[in-house]
């Protein structure tokens, strides 16, 4: 999901957000405080866990002024375009249904456990997307390897059981199917309005009203599609997608002319989308497991504050050794969010001991150990895979 030609600010607060999903995904256990958790379904608040998902949707609009305009400008066609939106969607929506799915095997109806299950899926996976050198490597053989996915895969399809409570099967898109479609949404408005900030605004306005209206439960007439377009009939999503995408846009607009006035012009749209998010709240609870417009739009203008925040260190003032860290784990974020599960099914496959800490009575020691994992994981494990330049592309 990453592209050199990016600003740098966008690849360290993508990576900054990744840090975090690894360190909120890994906090599940008993005696963590509260605010760093998701919040019920129906309470009306948000933790720290609450945003980073929506911060992570807003940067992935952020990059895609430039990763499809870098394509526009080398003379891609418009049917060039669609397929590679295409590819890089359907790319995302048989990884996320995949990856949801793989924490819902059935051992008994399935016939293996749930942990080979993941592994051979995730082999298949790196296998099928990873970024082969062609230079290094005969292109009959990366065919091959690709094939070789392929056919660890569709078994594992093949024999999927989620078991009787939830029936056989069971279908989910997951957090990468989410981004798939807001993704899908996001680059098609790119593609139709390009760099205008103004259609782009009714483009982000028009999803906010729908996720408003889809809430008041006033879109029943969508209901045959929801269950395969409900994210984007939904609103929520596609909204948070497009929120990054807007800021981009002002951004390569106006910082050149008056770097000052642009960021406090963004963090000005920040503070307006927190405040709308509070006018609406006596008709919808903040909540991020219902999706509802207020966290969405809360959520939002913390990303915008926040990347006007780094921006303005990195790229203003030239402040970079502090975050360079983060880099790493910014440009190779799809690979980087995905290989720490292989690692957990390893760990529970052969009953490692290296998550101790879940079981430790100390609550700080319980999120210690969970720091302890997203820094290895989202720091140290990018850069060796940056050294072995093993990625993901889609």
């Amino acid at each position: 999901m990453g592209n050199s030609n990016r600003i740098l600010s966008i690849d360290i607060m993508r990576g900054f957000t990744l840090v975090l999903m690894l360190f909120v995904n890994d906090l599940y256990m008993p005696g963590v405080p509260a605010w760093l958790g998701h919040v019920k379904a129906d309470f009306d608040g948000m933790g720290l866990a609450d945003w980073v998902f929506p911060g992570f949707l807003f940067m992935v609009g952020m990059s895609i002024p430039y990763s499809i305009g870098n394509r526009i400008a080398k003379g891609e066609s418009r049917t060039s375009l669609l397929i590679h939106i295409f590819i890089r969607t359907i790319s995302l929506l048989v990884i996320g249904v995949l990856m949801s799915n793989s924490r819902n095997v059935n051992a008994e109806y399935t016939g293996i456990t749930k942990n080979i299950w993941s592994l051979i899926m995730y082999t298949g996976v790196f296998l099928i997307w990873n970024n082969y050198n062609e230079s290094k490597l005969n292109r009959f053989l990366i065919m091959g390897l690709r094939i070789l996915g392929v056919l660890l895969i569709i078994p594992m399809v093949i024999i999927f059981r989620a078991g009787e409570d939830r029936g056989f099967y069971y279908f989910a898109w997951g957090i990468l199917g989410a981004i798939g479609w807001g993704y899908l949404a996001a680059a098609l408005v790119y593609l139709w309005f390009r760099n205008n900030i103004l259609k782009t605004a009714f483009a982000v306005l028009f999803f906010l009203i729908l996720n408003i209206l889809s809430k008041l439960h006033l879109l029943g007439f969508l209901n045959p599609v929801r269950q395969f377009l409900g994210i984007i009939t939904g609103g929520s999503v596609p909204f948070m997608v497009l929120s990054g995408m807007l800021t981009t846009l002002i951004l390569k607009k106006y910082v050149a002319e008056n770097p000052g006035k642009t960021l406090l012009s963004i963090v000005t749209l920040g503070i307006a989308f927190i405040a709308a998010g509070f006018i609406l709240r006596p008709w919808f609870i903040i909540s991020k497991i219902q999706a509802t417009p207020t966290w969405g739009l809360i959520c939002n203008g913390i990303s915008m504050i926040l990347f006007a925040l780094f921006f303005w260190i990195i790229d203003i003032r030239k402040k970079v050794n502090w975050c360079l860290f983060l880099r790493p784990a910014g440009a190779n974020s799809l690979t980087v969010y995905l290989v720490p599960d292989m690692f957990y099914y390893i760990i529970w496959q052969f009953s490692l001991p290296l998550l101790f800490y879940k079981q430790l009575a100390e609550p700080v020691l319980v999120v210690m150990g969970s720091v302890v994992w997203a820094v290895i994981m989202g720091v140290g494990l990018p850069v060796l895979l940056e050294k072995i330049n093993f990625r993901l592309k889609l």
